[in-house]
């Protein structure tokens, strides 16, 4: 194997096949509601990058077996992480998120948690309930870092600096939670450098795994109007595929890769359209690393 994969992870861990469940608490996004910012980051969709999450209307019960459904005819008798993965789920009254977070940790075909957030939304009460948490079963926290780079950050409407980040991920490393990062490949302006400079930046911190996320541009954002504008141009699939290799060269061997591109709705997606065959997007990534002899942690100065 050419690097630590999810998949072979969640297997030595939990015994057998695991699979996601994308769930909705149904919050927003302090770069949403006016606390910091209306217009959010440039790059998320209305679904608060969401957009394969159930519907925030059903309880999380439902929201769970909704979703096992979805995955039935893959998976039987299976074992799930319970995924809130629309907006900010750290951001709302405390005594609601441990509600929704008990009721999807405490559910019986669930091995653990995963809770997409912001470094900015991880007060003392937030930490002490994933403490708390995180003693029932495992608790992932992801954090999109996007770029160490303070200028695209600002680009973005990020909405936070590197140190806040930095800071975020000392606290829950300190209380034991397993920490992934996001990371973007081809946000505007940036070179293959800047990522392998994010990439260095986040390998010298405490963190578990890794997102290495393509750069979707989609239907009504700031992202699109600047395509539309001719603003900048998205990678080339063959491009993306060197940027990877190098990634996983780059990143100790130790940190799980949990995704080495992404998906992006097929009714939102603008570019790039070649992202939209994920399975040979993927194949041609592997037949790289096998090519090049590509190994995680190869590259490490």
């Amino acid at each position: 194997m050419y690097y630590n994969s999810l998949n072979n992870y969640l297997k030595n861990r939990f015994g057998s096949k695991v699979y996601k469940l994308s769930l909705n608490a149904g919050l927003t996004c302090p770069n949403r509601d006016g606390t910091l910012s209306y217009d959010g980051c440039i790059f998320c969709s209305a679904g608060g990058s969401g957009d394969f999450a159930t519907s925030a209307a059903l309880s999380i019960t439902d929201q769970i077996e909704k979703a096992k459904e979805k995955v039935s005819k893959k998976i039987k008798d299976g074992l799930y992480i319970a995924y809130f993965q629309a907006y900010t789920n750290t951001y709302g009254p405390i005594e609601y998120l441990r509600r929704i977070f008990l009721e999807a940790i405490n559910h019986k075909d669930i091995v653990a948690l995963s809770i997409a957030t912001r470094p900015d939304c991880l007060g003392d009460d937030v930490l002490n309930l994933l403490n708390e948490l995180n003693k029932i079963k495992p608790v992932f926290v992801e954090l999109g870092l996007q770029t160490s780079n303070e200028k695209t950050a600002n680009y973005i409407n990020r909405g936070y600096n590197l140190e806040c980040f930095n800071l975020a991920v000392t606290r829950l490393h300190n209380i034991g939670i397993n920490i992934v990062v996001h990371v973007i490949i081809g946000l505007p302006g940036e070179t293959a450098e800047d990522v392998y400079n994010t990439i260095n930046h986040v390998s010298q911190l405490p963190i578990n795994g890794i997102k290495l996320q393509l750069l979707h541009v989609l239907k009504n954002t700031k992202l699109a109007e600047d395509y539309a504008n001719n603003l900048f141009k998205t990678l080339e699939m063959d491009d993306y595929i060197k940027i990877v290799a190098h990634c996983i060269e780059l990143l100790p061997s130790d940190i799980v890769i949990h995704r080495l591109t992404g998906d992006g709705p097929k009714s939102l997606l603008i570019a790039p359209l070649w992202s939209l065959n994920k399975k040979h997007v993927l194949n041609s990534l592997n037949k790289y690393f096998k090519d090049n002899d590509v190994t995680q942690g190869s590259k490490i100065t």
